[in-house]
């Protein structure tokens, strides 16, 4: 039984989505908070799936293909949702582009790791730390813009709004390490 509970945290991830999606809509009280703690959980589910897959010697080839495509989608319908929320405060552009780069870079480098490991290359463009730091920045940028407003005497929504335009940085800086990193084997 414990050998599928990363794959079903991987799996909560994605039902996770429309959850999210749901309370981000719904007008009522509270609705942020909720989204935030979705949002939470599904971060630290990305966390414990890997560490459980990994210390119980279970990982599997399914999972490994699951778990970055379940990421990539809540952190997606986040930034989509958190795009067009008409009552933010700040200029929506310093959500809306740091959110098409950071949506531009997965999708990249998702067909760039597929197009790599059918040449047999996958460990060129394995996960880097730059990558895990833009992943940090992202997710914490998300929770904060997800709350939105003071957490005791912290505004969570200008910390948001300077961790997601970093993670976007890193977004484009990880994009050209992995490109520069596959460039030999793409001109060939």
């Amino acid at each position: 039984m414990h050998k599928n509970i990363p794959n079903i945290l991987t799996y909560s991830r994605l039902f996770a989505v429309p959850l999210l999606v749901l309370f981000f809509l719904l007008n009522i009280e509270n609705n942020r908070l909720i989204c935030c703690v979705i949002f939470i959980m599904a971060s630290l589910t990305d966390w414990l799936d890997g560490y459980l897959a990994r210390r119980w010697q279970v990982e599997s080839p399914f999972g490994a293909f699951l778990d970055p495509v379940a990421d990539k989608i809540i952190v997606a319908a986040a930034l989509i949702l958190l795009s067009s929320d008409i009552f933010y405060i700040y200029d929506l552009a310093y959500i809306t582009i740091p959110a098409i780069i950071i949506i531009s870079r997965e999708i990249l480098i998702s067909a760039l790791r597929e197009w790599m490991a059918e040449k047999g290359l996958r460990d060129v463009v394995k996960v880097s730390n730059l990558g895990k730091y833009k992943t940090t920045f992202q997710m914490l940028a998300i929770i904060c813009l997800l709350y939105g407003k003071k957490f005791f005497i912290i505004d969570t929504q200008p910390v948001g709004t300077v961790l997601l335009l970093i993670s976007a940085g890193l977004a484009l800086i990880s994009m050209f390490s992995y490109f520069a990193s596959a460039w030999p084997y793409i001109k060939k």
